[in-house]
């Protein structure tokens, strides 16, 4: 079978809740490989609701759809509060990237208390700003920010990851509609670590199998660069 945009690869997959500290129910899913234990966790943030974003955006989807049959790779996706997806609603309403750190907070217990391994956050626009401001508070290996546009994450808090520890890589598409390379590389610089990748002919919305492949490349190289390269068909 060959790995296209609806393709959806075997995987145990859950519908899971999360309550967060200021009363709400938030809904995802899942998944896992099928029948070995996960190598390491993506914690999926998604992109601006007001703007279509959602646990299905299809970066985001496709990873849950692929990733735990090819790398090994846990994929927790979820809706910010006050979005819906086929999945359910999540409660309350967009907080303007604020409200979501009880969000985060909420997930990432869930991650503890399911034991996942080597947790990463993986944001996409929007998403990338809830990483960033929030992220440092939890036991992850890592953030990766795809397309971050950097519009509410202040240059203290990105400052903030610098020594850290923690590993920041930056996706960054070469024509994107916000922070393209050049600027995103000055913004970057007050954290020397980062893994910059520029991303020749990539846009903010990542469309296109080729484009998608690369982003879950990678994701992978950071989370299980031994599954790599990311085939381009499936045996059932």
């Amino acid at each position: 079978m060959d790995i296209k945009a609806g393709v959806i690869l075997p995987a145990r997959r859950e519908n899971v809740e999360f309550r967060t500290s200021d009363g709400l129910t938030l809904v995802g899913e899942l998944s896992l490989p099928l029948s070995t234990a996960p190598v390491a966790t993506i914690v999926a943030l998604h992109p601006l609701s007001t703007h279509g974003g959602f646990m299905d955006s299809h970066i985001i989807r496709k990873a849950a759809a692929r990733l735990p049959a090819l790398a090994d790779l846990a994929v927790l996706r979820f809706n910010f509060r006050g979005v819906s997806s086929p999945r359910g609603a999540s409660g309350g309403e967009f907080g303007h990237g604020v409200d979501e750190r009880h969000d985060l907070a909420a997930v990432m217990a869930f991650v503890a208390e399911r034991g996942l391994p080597h947790p990463w956050l993986v944001g996409w626009s929007f998403g990338t700003e809830v990483a960033l401001k929030y992220g440092l508070e939890y036991p992850i290996d890592g953030a990766i920010l795809l397309s971050p546009p950097l519009h509410r994450t202040s240059d203290a808090e990105l400052a903030a990851w610098a020594g850290s520890g923690k590993r920041l890589v930056a996706v960054i598409p070469e024509l994107d509609d916000y922070l393209r390379p050049a600027e995103a590389a000055a913004r970057f610089a007050v954290v020397p670590e980062v893994e910059f990748v520029a991303v020749e002919g990539g846009k903010h919305l990542w469309v296109g199998e080729s484009q998608t492949t690369r982003v879950l490349s990678e994701i992978v190289r950071r989370l299980n660069p031994a599954a790599l390269p990311l085939p381009a068909t499936f045996d059932e």
